[in-house]
């Protein structure tokens, strides 16, 4: 396996290749507050001005101006405290693949947040169920703080790279029973390997509930499908 520091440049790569063509143009590319400014304006399509004041409108509504895929918010899912929505990097796909973001609707930074909320990896969980339908290759994956590109907090819901499980074994890791003992596992298992930041990917265990295993890289680009080309 790469060792840490290979896998770190390469992630960096990957991320400075790419980050351009993973949110829109307009006002607010580049920003790091694009999701948590999109969460809190453009999910109420009856809000007062809501064409001018959300750069990324619900499809449904039918802003002028914003017809192509990445310039609508494409919704999945909503709940009182979540909500999920396409990722952009869906544009252009082939019809089977899949890349969901599942978001807090607080303002939540992301996996060094104390307020990151338990109850998101269900609501992930379920949406990947529902879209992917087969468990066993479903991945939730949480970037670390350093290979990010946004500061509010998002589950990629996505599928596991065919031999990600045979490449994360070395990975620290543990068996859960429940998705809600996830941060704490996550959070036990870095602290005991020393990483000072790191991500979190969750899988289906083949022994019954769930894998949870920390990355102090990029799990989404190491071990799942993030793109589809």
């Amino acid at each position: 396996m790469k060792s840490v520091a290979m896998r770190r440049a390469g992630a960096v790569l990957i991320l400075m290749l790419t980050f351009a063509g993973t949110l829109p143009t307009g006002a607010w590319a580049g920003s790091r507050d694009f999701l948590w400014k999109t969460v809190s304006t453009c999910l109420d399509p009856s809000a007062v001005d809501y064409c001018g004041q959300c750069s990324t409108p619900r499809a449904e509504k039918g802003c002028a101006g914003h017809a192509a895929c990445g310039e609508t918010l494409q919704v999945l899912a909503e709940a009182n405290n979540y909500v999920a929505f396409a990722d952009r990097k869906m544009c252009g796909c082939p019809e089977g693949y899949f890349h969901a973001l599942a978001i807090p609707r607080a303002k939540v930074t992301g996996v060094e947040d104390p307020h990151r909320p338990e109850g998101i990896w269900c609501f992930a969980w379920e949406l990947g169920r529902r879209r992917i339908g087969d468990e066993t290759v479903m991945a939730l994956v949480v970037n670390p703080r350093l290979y990010r590109s946004q500061d509010q907090l998002h589950v990629h819901v996505v599928r596991l790279k065919p031999d990600a499980r045979q490449r994360f074994t070395k990975l620290p890791q543990a068996r859960v029973p429940n998705l809600d003992q996830v941060w704490r596992t996550a959070r036990e298992k870095a602290e005991a390997a020393k990483f000072t930041d790191y991500g979190v990917l969750v899988a289906s265990s083949p022994d019954g509930g769930y894998l949870v295993v920390v990355d102090p890289v990029s799990p989404e680009k190491e071990f799942t499908e993030a793109y589809c080309r």
